[in-house]
C-alpha cells in the first residue's frame, strides 16, 4: 500500500513537472493549432513514457535489445528534465526583469514620437495654445497693426454662427487630452492593457535562454560519463599498519554500472585506466551491473585484464541483488576476480575483509560482519569493503580501521548531492568516525541517465601510511 501511494505521488508529480515544461517551451510560445505546438505537444506525452520504459523494461524483464532501444532517450530525457525545469525556475525571475525593460523602453519610445508630432499656432494675444498632442491653434487670430479701417455694411450685419464658446472649447480641449493620454499608457504598458507581442518576445526569449543552459548542461554531463573516470589519490595513514606495508596501493573502482547503455567499451576503458596506475591490490566494491548475465556476461569480460601484486576482490552492492547476485558472483569469480561473501583475507600486511550489500538481506544474504572480522587478530590492521557508507557504524564496533564504499555517486547529478547526505554519513571522499575511517568512492560510471554533473567519475589509488614508517 504504502509502495503504491509513492508511486502515486511521483507520478502526480512527474505529470506537474511536464506540464510546467510545456506551458513554458510550447504553450507560451507557438501558436494555436501551429505545427510546432503540435510536435511539442506530442513530445510532451512521448519522452516520459520512453523514461517510464527505460526505467521499468529491466526490471519487467523485457529483450535486451528493447532495453537498449528505450534506455538513450528515456534516460537522457530524465536529466535534460531536471536541468530545463531548473533553468526554468531561474528564467521566472528574470522574466518581470525583462519585461519591464521592455516597457520602458516602449514607454520612451512613445514620449518621443508624441513630442516629435506637436505643431504650435500663434494665438490672439500672442501666445501658442497646447494640446496633449502638441499645440492646438485658437480661432481668433492676430490682426496687423494699423489705422481702424471705416465700417461696412457688411460689418454691422450680424454672424450667421455665434462665435465658439470657451466652455464648448475647454471640452474639446479635455477630450483631445484624455485620448492623448489613453495612447502614451498603451505605448507604455499601463496595467490593465495587455501586450501579446512583447509577452511573446518575453517568453521566447527566456524559453530559448533556458533550453539552451539546460541542454549545454546534459551535454557537459554525458561527456563526463562516456570519456571515462579520472584517476584520484588519496594517502590513508593507519596506526596499525607495519611498516613493510607502507606505501600499499589499492585501486578502488565502485559503481561501474555496466548495462544496456555502458557496455563492454565502458568496461575496457576503466580496465585500461586501473591497469596504468600499477595497483597493489583492485577493490570493486558493488553496483558492478545493471542487468543479468546472460545480457551482460560479455560486456564484463574485459574485467579478466585486470592486473595486480596482490589481486582483484569483489564485493555485492545493490544493484546485483536486482540482477542476479549468485550469477554474478560465479561470473565474476570465472574472470579471476575473489568475491568476499561475509569473508576475509589475510594479506602480509593487514586484513581485508569484505561484507554482502544489505540490499541481499531480502534473500537472506545480508552482511555479516561477526562471519567477516569476528574472529580475527584486531591487532593488525583491517580494511573493509562494504558497498554503502551507512554500515559503517557496525565496521567502528568490530574495530575496522578503513572502510572503502561506494554506492553514493557523489549525487551524480547536482544538486543531488544534497539528497545524498540526508541518506548517508559521507556523500564523497575521506571521513573519520571514531577510530575507523571512510573512504567513499563517486563511482567510475552512472546509473540510469548516462549523465555527471558536479560530481566526475574516478577510480581512486588509496595508498596506506603507516605511522611506524
Amino acid at each position: 500500500m504504502v509502495f503504491v501511494l509513492v508511486a502515486l505521488v511521483v507520478l502526480a508529480l512527474l505529470a506537474s513537472v511536464h506540464r510546467y515544461v510545456w506551458r513554458r517551451f510550447v504553450g507560451d510560445t507557438t501558436a494555436p493549432g501551429s505545427t510546432l505546438r503540435k510536435v511539442g505537444t506530442v513530445a510532451a506525452f512521448v519522452l516520459p513514457l520512453l523514461s517510464l520504459g527505460a526505467m521499468t523494461s529491466g526490471r519487467i524483464g523485457a529483450p535486451f535489445w528493447l532495453q537498449q532501444v528505450l534506455a538513450w532517450p528515456g534516460f537522457l530525457w530524465l536529466a535534460a528534465l531536471l536541468y530545463l525545469t531548473l533553468a526554468l525556475l531561474v528564467g521566472e525571475a528574470v522574466r518581470p526583469l525583462l519585461s519591464r525593460v521592455l516597457a520602458r523602453r516602449d514607454a520612451a519610445a512613445a514620449a518621443r514620437t508624441t513630442t516629435g508630432t506637436g505643431t504650435s499656432v500663434p494665438a490672439a494675444d500672442g501666445t501658442v495654445a497646447a494640446t496633449a498632442s502638441g499645440t492646438r491653434p485658437r480661432t481668433e487670430e492676430l490682426v496687423p497693426a494699423g489705422p481702424p479701417r471705416p465700417a461696412t455694411p457688411a460689418d454691422r450685419t450680424p454672424a450667421t454662427a455665434p462665435p465658439a464658446e470657451p466652455e464648448a472649447e475647454a471640452v474639446r480641449d479635455a477630450e483631445a487630452a484624455a485620448q492623448a493620454e489613453t495612447e502614451a499608457k498603451a505605448a507604455a504598458g499601463a496595467p490593465g492593457i495587455t501586450h501579446p507581442s512583447r509577452r511573446l518576445f518575453v517568453s521566447r526569449v527566456v524559453g530559448g535562454a533556458a533550453a539552451a543552459a539546460g541542454l549545454a548542461t546534459v551535454g557537459y554531463g554525458t561527456h563526463n560519463v562516456l570519456s571515462g573516470p579520472s584517476v584520484q589519490r588519496i594517502t590513508v595513514p593507519l596506526a596499525k599498519l607495519p611498516r613493510a606495508a607502507h606505501g600499499f596501493r589499492i585501486a578502488v573502482v565502485s559503481d561501474i554500472h555496466i548495462g544496456p547503455i555502458l557496455g563492454r567499451a565502458h568496461t575496457r576503458r576503466i580496465v585500461d585506466t586501473i591497469n596504468s596506475t600499477s595497483p597493489d591490490l583492485v577493490a570493486v566494491v558493488g553496483d558492478l551491473v545493471d542487468g543479468s548475465v546472460a545480457d551482460l556476461g560479455s560486456a564484463a569480460e574485459p574485467l579478466a585484464g585486470l592486473r595486480s601484486r596482490h589481486g582483484s576482490f569483489f564485493v555485492t552492492g545493490n544493484h546485483e541483488y536486482f540482477s542476479g547476485a549468485a550469477q554474478w558472483v560465479d561470473h565474476v569469480r570465472e574472470l579471476g576476480l575473489i568475491p568476499l561473501e561475509n569473508a576475509r583475507a589475510e594479506l602480509g600486511g593487514f586484513d581485508l575483509a569484505g561484507v554482502n550489500d544489505i540490499a541481499g538481506e531480502t534473500e537472506g544474504q545480508g552482511p555479516d560482519f561477526v562471519r567477516a572480522l569476528g574472529d580475527r587478530d584486531r591487532s593488525r590492521a583491517a580494511v573493509l569493503l562494504a558497498h554503502q557508507p551507512v554500515v559503517i557504524h557496525d565496521a567502528v564496533e568490530h574495530g575496522v580501521d578503513l572502510q572503502l564504499s561506494g554506492h553514493t555517486h557523489g549525487g551524480q547529478l547536482w544538486p543531488g548531492n544534497y539528497l545524498a547526505e540526508l541518506a548517508n554519513p559521507t556523500v564523497a571522499g575521506l571521513e573519520r568516525y571514531g577510530d575507523t575511517q571512510l573512504f567513499v568512492s563517486r563511482g567510475a560510471g552512472a546509473w540510469g541517465p548516462p549523465v555527471r554533473v558536479g560530481a566526475p567519475a574516478d577510480i581512486t589509488v588509496v595508498e596506506l601510511a603507516s605511522r611506524q614508517a
